[in-house]
């Protein structure tokens, strides 16, 4: 298996700061902790969020750190995001004014084929494979169950939800959402910012901005 990826040269234990304090950000917790290089090349330092309250009521988590605004990084913190939609572009790009520096969190148990290429700051799932010489860009979510198949081309800021099926070949542009248990069909390209609906079956491109929905899938917007 092989992942052609910016790394760092591990100095010192990184500091593994999560931008966003909600349910998804308390998931990403769990994801990091289960992730290679958890214990060597990073621990979790902590979460920031806008809303300084959000992990009030729960436990065992890691310190809230500031808001998403202000918060300064330190010369050890590397990030991760939890922020889905249009908002995730902005916090990354607000942070990276910043100097911030984002790494890959890939969990333990993904399967990754040969000659997989993976930009920056992409968060991949457990038990999700990413079949043998895809490409995926930079700051994606893709997760937990989700299959992209060989030669597959993903871009940037993509969100890819549970037991999505990307067949072989296919390419997706940036800022799409693909919801839970969509099929991507065999060279289908879903284009920017489009949106394809939970359980639909794509079977044809997908134009920029616009939603899709059903078996086979039709344009709703």
């Amino acid at each position: 298996m092989m992942i052609l990826c910016p790394h760092f040269l591990i100095d010192i234990m990184k500091n593994l700061v999560i931008i966003g304090a909600g349910g998804m950000g308390r998931t990403i917790f769990d994801v990091a902790r289960d992730s290679i290089g958890y214990g060597i090349e990073y621990t979790i330092k902590g979460f920031i969020d806008d809303n300084l309250s959000a992990l009030d009521g729960f436990e065992d988590y890691p310190p809230m750190l500031g808001t998403i605004s202000h918060y300064l990084p330190e010369v050890d913190d590397v990030f991760t995001f939890s922020i889905g939609g249009e908002s995730r572009r902005a916090c990354v790009e607000c942070l990276m004014e910043r100097n911030a520096k984002f790494i890959n969190i890939v969990h333990c148990t993904a399967r990754i084929g040969s000659n997989v290429r993976m930009g920056e700051g992409n968060v991949i799932g457990a038990f999700t494979s990413l079949g043998a010489d895809c490409s995926v860009g930079s700051y994606n979510m893709i997760q937990s169950y989700t299959v992209i198949g060989h030669d597959a081309k993903i871009g940037d800021f993509n969100r890819i939800d549970t037991h999505v099926t990307c067949v072989g070949g296919i390419q997706i542009g940036n800022e799409t959402t693909i919801h839970t248990s969509a099929v991507i069909n065999h060279k289908v390209i879903v284009e920017d910012n489009a949106h394809v609906g939970a359980c639909s079956f794509v079977i044809r491109r997908v134009k920029a901005g616009t939603t899709v929905f059903g078996n086979p899938a039709k344009k709703l917007v």
